[in-house]
């Protein structure tokens, strides 16, 4: 049996978390993402639902499909797509390690003070 540490499986690679923010810094593909999470759409409808050209639409499509954030699968003549959960967690839990080193860094930064209030009331002595 063979035993992997998640952190570690479950991690975006760092060219593929490049392409997940890439795809995500863009408003029209974030709320394609929102639609394709609740639900399978036809490219077709989506492409209804924006103010742009039956093209735009697909070329949104593909940035979020390369980025793995979507899939898309034929059912007949349609292409539906559907958000890739699994994707959006990776991204989420990468999110999270950022913050922890960022709230590791204002804890530090915390103690510091407290080191310097400290060593400042030690310097000036007693109060009367």
């Amino acid at each position: 049996m063979v035993i992997y540490n998640r952190m570690v499986v479950d991690q975006l690679a760092n060219d593929q978390a490049d392409k997940v923010f890439h795809a995500l810094a863009d408003a029209t593909r974030r709320d394609i993402l929102l639609r394709t999470l609740e639900g399978r759409h036809n490219v077709s409808g989506l492409a209804r639902r924006y103010p742009m050209s039956f093209a735009a639409v697909q070329k949104h499509v593909a940035v979020l499909e390369g980025a793995g954030l979507v899939i898309k699968e034929r059912k007949g003549r349609e292409q539906l797509v559907r958000g890739n959960v699994d994707t959006m967690r990776k991204a989420s839990r990468l999110l999270e390690q950022l913050e922890d080193v960022w709230r590791g860094r204002i804890d530090r930064i915390g103690e510091v003070l407290a080191d310097e209030q400290d060593a400042h009331e030690h310097r000036r002595g007693p109060r009367p």
